[in-house]
Formats: structure tokens, C-alpha cells, sequence
């Protein structure tokens, strides 16, 4: 399947995610323990919900399900996921990497394998030893979420052998997630997939509690991901046609929003969001 534009956080927010090591992380805080049930609450069916990555404001009325960038406060009254760039790093902090963990960095012929929309580059978890390398810095992030109060944590590139020109595999990516959905339920949060519809049935057998799409309505795959999370599939459309289109006949279990490509909050002049009515 092409790759097609992915989650559209503005510029602002992806660039304050600086890469930590997990020590600096969790410093001074640790993840509240998992509970009975082996962790997390339970992600609420068919809410209605906001996507927040470019900027936090107070959830709309009727919204039960908010997503935020991880360096933003959970949202208060709402079940709370947070963003995680799992598979990419971020922009801002690809030097880092670079300089701190450069075997841990997708590459071709000593050249990085980039995600170009984003200017990303790949993590390799083409090895046992980069996934567990891997997992130890993302799952501190994760863990972070928790100690923050949110409720899920949204994992981000699932799709990213897409953008590896062959070099990793889908196998690669599902056996790494796993990695990060077992430091996600140890801290009491629900894991959620990220796109990469062609592994929706896989993903929620790996663990995954629910799914966030961006324009399933756009390419026809909003049933192919509530199949495998049904009541639990939060779609993001760009697009009016599209979104109406998911309005007027709709997925069961398929919650739709539109919002603006930069995910703006309503204090700037892009700013749009509607919900089905």
C-alpha cells in the first residue's frame, strides 16, 4: 500500500519532544504500579473525541476521549491518550540520536532512511538487540505518560516499513510494538495502534487495546480496522468530503472527527474541528 501523509501534528509541537534517555526520564518520578487487571482502564467504545497534537485547549462538549502530545497535561473530565513517536525519531531531535545512538538509526549505504514528509529518521528494529534497545528509551517515555496521569498512549509509524525502502519488515514492527504494549499495560495503559491498517488483525492480536486512523474514511478502511477493534476505532479525516462522506454512512464502532491538518487549537485562524452529529 503507497504511503500517504500520516499524523499531522504542527511544527511547534513535534519540535518540543527532545530525546531523552530513559534515566532522565524518570527522574524524580516513577509509573503508578498496574493494577489487578493488568493495567489500564478501559478505553471507552464509540466517545466522541479530540485530536489535540498541535495544541492542548479544553475538550468541546460531548468529547469523552482526548488525544494530547505528551509533553501537554492529560485533559481533565476525559479519558486521556497520549502521543508517542515510537518507530521515527522527532525532527528536532534527530542530531541527538545521531550523535548518542547512531545503531540504533535506519540506514542505507551509511546514508539515513528518512521519513521525507517529516524529516524523521527511521529507528532500526530490524534486530532483537535494537528493539530492546529501543524499548528501553520509548517505553520510559511511555512509562512518563503514566506518571503525567494519562489514561493510553497512542504509539505513532507502526507503518514505518513503508518508508524503509525494504529494509524493514512488517514482522520487524509487530514484534517491536509488542515490546512497547508490554511496558504500556506494566504502567497501566491501554496501547493504541497508529495507522498501518494492513495490520490492524495482527496488531490487536499483539496486544493493542484500540486503533487511531487517520482518513479511514478517505481509503475506505475504517471496517477493516473496526473488524479488529470493534467500538474502539478513532478516526481523524482532513478532508470535509471525506468526513461527511463517514458522517452520513458510517462505521459501527467508528468514531470521526475533522480536523485541520496542522491539528490546531481554536485560538488560531486554521483552527477546525467537527464532530458527526
Amino acid at each position: 500500500m503507497p504511503y500517504r501523509r500520516r499524523c499531522a501534528a504542527g511544527p511547534k509541537a513535534r519540535q518540543v519532544l527532545a530525546f531523552p534517555l530513559a534515566a532522565a526520564v524518570l527522574a524524580g518520578c516513577s509509573a503508578p504500579a498496574a493494577t489487578e487487571a493488568g493495567g489500564a482502564a478501559p478505553v471507552p467504545e464509540q466517545a466522541g473525541f479530540d485530536y489535540q497534537i498541535g495544541g492542548a485547549y479544553p475538550p468541546p462538549p460531548g468529547v469523552g476521549l482526548v488525544i494530547r502530545d505528551r509533553a501537554a497535561e492529560p485533559a481533565d473530565g476525559a479519558y486521556s491518550v497520549c502521543y508517542v513517536n515510537g518507530f521515527q525519531t522527532q525532527e528536532a531531535a534527530t542530531a541527538r540520536w545521531r550523535a548518542d545512538h547512531p545503531e540504533l538509526l535506519l540506514t542505507e549505504d551509511g546514508e539515513p532512511v528518512m521519513d521525507t514528509d517529516w524529516n524523521e529518521q527511521l529507528f532500526d528494529v530490524s534486530t532483537g538487540a535494537n528493539r530492546t534497545a529501543l524499548a528501553e528509551t520509548v517505553g520510559a517515555w511511555i512509562e512518563g505518560c503514566a506518571a503525567d496521569g494519562f489514561d493510553a498512549v497512542e504509539i505513532d509509524n507502526l507503518d514505518s516499513p513503508l518508508r524503509s525502502r525494504g529494509l524493514l519488515t512488517e514482522d520487524d514492527a509487530l514484534a517491536y510494538a509488542g515490546l512497547l504494549i508490554e511496558r504500556a499495560h506494566a504502567a497501566g495503559l491501554a496501547a493504541g495502534q497508529k495507522n498501518a491498517v494492513e495490520s490492524a488483525g495482527r496488531g490487536a492480536a499483539a496486544g493493542f487495546d484500540f486503533a487511531v486512523s487517520e482518513e479511514c474514511a478517505r481509503y475506505g478502511e475504517c471496517a477493516d480496522y473496526a473488524d479488529a477493534y470493534p467500538g474502539r476505532v478513532y478516526d481523524v479525516e482532513y478532508r470535509r468530503p471525506d468526513f461527511e462522506r463517514a458522517c452520513e454512512d458510517p462505521v459501527p464502532g467508528v468514531s470521526v472527527v475533522l480536523r485541520d491538518l496542522a491539528v490546531s487549537p481554536p485560538d488560531d485562524p486554521g483552527y477546525v474541528r467537527e464532530a458527526c452529529r
